[in-house]
């Protein structure tokens, strides 16, 4: 019986051999690293709004403790405009109820309101003036035109109605729906500029309910007044017809025509004024 022969088994260059039943050494963390970290991330989420929400409870408080100091009595209110129609006497007493308030509690939407209630004011800006007066600056009504009987129209077309209506009976009447006011006054200002240069004016334009338009001229200059008959629709159209056979062959007859008709499609028809027949004198009669 051959005897086991044991062969000894080179060890890898470099290294060392592990001794049989050995274990290996290892390094034990410190406490602080095995124990969970802290984190702090919801108390930064948290610090803004809370800062916030003292910086401004701090702001308020001190607000309400100076507020009394620093609320004075209105002691001057200084109305600004050109003011033709309205005195600053009635502006004045229109806004006395506002101005026993003091600095922060007048009501200047009340006030502003109060004001535009007024016939002839159409725009009223309100504002303080640190640190006792309020400021008021006044945009007057233009009155451009008389609306029927009972209203002014301004530049914009808007009817107001002031007390003193028979202060304007020099201005042109104008007539239409109620709805038509806008309409009325802008047909106004195109035809008034047409009609100018030959040295007319308007004393009277009308839309009717069916949508026919009536002129009247005023008397002057160019001769007494005419009525134009305008009819529906293509209202520049046909007035440019009128200018043109006005200048060739109308200019010479004005004061004998009464009213032109502009309703037709390429023409116009005249209607003649009546003549005035002359006066005779009666006969003296004798008496004994």
């Amino acid at each position: 019986m051959q005897g086991a022969s044991l062969r000894h088994q080179p060890s890898a260059p470099g290294r060392k051999p592990v001794p049989r039943g050995a274990s290996r050494m290892v390094a034990k963390e410190p406490m602080s690293a095995r124990l969970p970290k802290a984190n702090f991330g919801f108390l930064k989420s948290l610090f803004w709004p809370v800062m916030l929400v003292a910086v401004g409870f701090g702001t308020y408080e001190g607000a309400q403790r100076l507020l009394p100091y620093a609320d004075r009595p209105i002691a001057r209110i200084n109305v600004q405009g050109d003011l033709s129609y309205i005195s600053q006497q009635a502006v004045q007493q229109r806004i006395a109820p506002f101005v026993a308030s003091s600095f922060f509690t007048i009501d200047l939407a009340g006030m502003r309101t109060e004001l535009e209630q007024m016939p002839w004011i159409a725009h009223a800006e309100v504002r303080r003036v640190w640190p006792d007066q309020v400021s008021i600056r006044l945009e007057e009504q233009l009155p451009v035109a008389r609306w029927g009987d009972e209203s002014l129209l301004n530049n914009q077309g808007q009817a107001f109605t002031p007390r003193e209506l028979a202060n304007y009976e020099h201005l042109p009447q104008l007539f239409g729906p109620q709805r038509a006011q806008q309409q009325v006054m802008q047909q106004y200002q195109v035809l008034s500029q047409m009609l100018r240069p030959l040295g007319f004016s308007i004393a009277r334009l009308e839309l009717r309910e069916r949508g026919s338009w009536f002129l009247t001229t005023g008397a002057g200059s160019s001769g007494p007044g005419i009525e134009l008959l305008l009819g529906r629709g293509n209202l520049v159209e046909k007035m440019r017809r009128f200018i043109a056979i006005y200048d060739k062959t109308l200019k010479e007859q004005i004061t004998n025509i009464a009213r032109i008709d502009l309703r037709y499609a390429n023409g116009l028809a005249v209607g003649w004024r009546e003549p005035v027949a002359p006066t005779t004198a009666e006969p003296a009669v004798a008496k004994n």
